[in-house]
C-alpha cells in the first residue's frame, strides 16, 4: 500500500510538471510570433516573397459575329455584332537567369534575410494566328506584352525591355487584369501577319523577402540562379537539374517543359476566373493570372533559409521535457526505495521545476548567442544547480555529482537529437531502450514486496 501511494505521488507530481513545461512552450510559440512579426515589418517596408511569371502576348482582335436574339413578339431573328476579344500566348523559350544577393534586416534581436535578384528573363516567341474567317470579319488590336510580379515595391530603378531588338517603354500594371507587375504596348506591325516571331529581353533588379518563385510558362524553360547564400532551400515543384551548395554560395539550373508542367493549363483556368467572364481560348492560347505565383500554380522556389531556426529547435528539445522529468523521478524513487532515503515531494517538485526552466534558458540565450553555446550555458547551469541540491537531498556529494552525470549524458543524448533531424527516431528509441533496459539491469534481484514494507520505516544511519 504504501509502495503504490508513493508511486502515485510521483505520478501526480510528473503530471503537475506538465503546467509549466506548457507555459514555456507557450513562450516559445510567442517568441517565434514576434519573429514572423519582424519579418512582417521588413515586408512592409522592403518587399515580400518574390515571384515572376512572364512575358505573355496579349493580341486583342475585333470580329464580327452572328447572334440569334428574339424581338417583342418572341420571333427569332439574326444580327451581325462585333465583339472584342484577345488572344494569348506563352513563349516558346524562356531563359530567367541571374545573381541573387543577399543581405540581412535586423528588427530588434531577429534577423530577416533579404535579397536582391540582378536577373533577366529571355524570351521567344513564334507563334501563328488562327485562319481568318470570312464569315466573321476580324480586325487586329495594338497587342501588348504582360509580365507578373508579386510585389512591385521590389522594383529597383528602371527595368529594360527589348522587343525584336528595340527598346520598348515598360508601364505600370498588367493591362487587363488586376494584380501586380508590368506591361509594354508593341508596334501593331508585329502581329500584322499570321505569323508572329520575336525575341524579348527584360533586364530587372527584384528585391524580396527570403523567398523567390519563378514560374515556368514557356514551351522549354531554363532557369540559372547563382548566391553568395549557402543555405538555400530548393522548394516549389521542381528541384533543380544540376546544383552545386558550399561555403562559397550556390549555383543552381533547372530545364522544365511544358509536357512536365501543368502551368500553363494551370494559368488559363486562373486567368479566366480573374477575369470574371467567360473568353475564348483557340489554339495553343494560354492567360496569365494577376498573382506571379498563387497558390496551385507549378513553379521553380527557392528560399534563403537560416542554418538553424532556433525556435524549432528549442521547441522540440521542449518535447523532451516530459522525459527528462520522468527519468529524473525514476531515479529519485530508485534512490529513495532501495537506499532507504526518504524524499519529500516538495524535492522532487523543485529539481522537476529545474529541469523545466533549462527550456527558458536554452531560447532566452540562444536570442542572443549561437544554439550551440547557448544549449551548453543553459546545461552546465541546470547540471550544476541539481547536483548541488541532490547532493544535499541525497547526504552525498558523490550520489550529487552522479546524478549530475547521469543528466549531462541525457543533455547530450538530447543534442545530437536536435543536431540529427534525420535520425532523431531511430536514436530516441535507442536511448528509452538503453534507459529501460538499465533500469531492468538495475533492479533485477529487487524485492518489491520487501522494498514495500520497509517504506516509511526510519531510515539507515547515514556515514559521518
Amino acid at each position: 500500500m504504501r509502495l503504490g501511494l508513493k508511486i502515485a505521488m510521483v505520478i501526480v507530481l510528473v503530471l503537475a510538471i506538465l503546467i509549466p513545461l506548457a507555459m514555456i512552450r507557450g513562450t516559445i510559440a510567442e517568441r517565434s510570433q514576434y519573429r514572423q512579426q519582424a519579418v512582417d515589418e521588413v515586408t512592409r517596408s522592403y518587399a515580400g516573397g518574390q515571384g515572376i511569371a512572364g512575358p505573355v502576348l496579349v493580341v486583342p482582335y475585333r470580329e464580327q459575329v452572328q447572334v440569334e436574339e428574339r424581338d417583342a413578339n418572341g420571333v427569332p431573328r439574326k444580327e451581325l455584332r462585333e465583339v472584342d476579344r484577345e488572344w494569348l500566348f506563352f513563349p516558346k523559350t524562356l531563359r530567367a537567369h541571374g545573381r541573387v544577393q543577399p543581405s540581412i534586416r535586423k528588427r530588434g534581436l531577429h534577423q530577416v534575410r533579404v535579397y536582391e535578384w540582378q536577373g533577366s528573363l529571355d524570351a521567344g516567341f513564334d507563334v501563328r494566328l488562327p485562319d481568318a474567317d470570312p464569315a466573321r470579319p476580324r480586325t487586329l488590336g495594338t497587342p501588348w506584352l504582360n509580365i507578373g510580379i508579386a510585389d512591385v515595391r521590389g522594383l529597383v530603378g528602371a527595368p529594360t525591355l527589348r522587343v525584336a531588338g528595340i527598346a520598348t517603354p515598360i508601364l505600370q500594371g498588367q493591362k487587363g487584369r488586376g494584380g501586380g507587375g508590368v506591361h509594354a504596348a508593341l508596334p501593331a506591325a508585329l502581329v500584322a501577319g499570321g505569323r508572329i516571331a520575336f525575341p524579348v529581353q527584360f533586364g530587372f533588379a527584384l528585391r524580396g523577402t527570403e523567398a523567390l518563385a519563378i514560374v515556368p510558362l514557356a514551351d522549354a524553360n531554363r532557369i540559372v540562379l547563382d548566391s553568395p547564400w549557402p543555405h538555400p532551400q530548393f522548394n516549389g515543384d521542381f528541384l533543380p537539374r544540376t546544383h552545386r551548395v558550399d561555403g562559397t554560395g550556390f549555383h543552381a539550373e533547372w530545364d522544365v517543359s511544358s509536357l512536365a508542367s501543368n502551368a500553363q493549363a494551370q494559368y488559363r483556368e486562373g486567368g479566366d476566373a480573374a477575369m470574371g467572364k467567360p473568353r475564348p481560348v483557340p489554339g495553343r492560347d494560354g492567360i496569365v493570372a494577376a498573382v506571379a505565383a498563387p497558390a496551385g500554380i507549378d513553379q521553380v522556389g527557392l528560399s534563403l533559409v537560416e542554418p538553424v531556426n532556433l525556435y524549432s529547435k528549442v521547441d522540440r528539445a521542449s518535447k523532451y521535457g516530459l522525459l527528462f522529468v520522468l527519468l529524473t523521478f525514476v531515479a529519485f524513487f530508485m534512490f529513495e526505495t532501495i537506499k532507504q532515503l526518504p524524499i519529500h515531494p516538495i524535492q522532487y517538485a523543485l529539481v522537476g521545476l529545474a529541469l523545466a526552466i533549462f527550456f527558458l534558458l536554452l531560447l532566452s540565450l540562444s536570442e542572443h548567442v549561437a544554439f550551440g553555446l547557448a544549449y551548453l550555458a543553459a546545461a552546465l547551469a541546470c547540471l550544476g544547480l541539481i547536483g548541488y541540491y541532490v547532493g544535499h537531498v541525497l547526504r552525498s556529494r558523490v550520489r550529487g555529482l552522479g546524478f549530475a552525470a547521469m543528466l549531462g549524458l541525457l543533455y547530450a543524448a538530447l543534442y545530437g537529437l536536435l543536431m540529427s533531424e534525420d535520425n532523431a527516431l531511430v536514436l530516441g528509441a535507442g536511448l528509452l531502450f538503453v534507459v529501460l533496459a538499465a533500469v531492468m539491469v538495475a533492479t533485477r534481484k529487487v524485492d518489491w514486496y520487501q522494498v514495500g514494507a520497509r517504506i516509511g520505516t526510519a531510515p539507515k544511519p547515514m556515514p559521518p
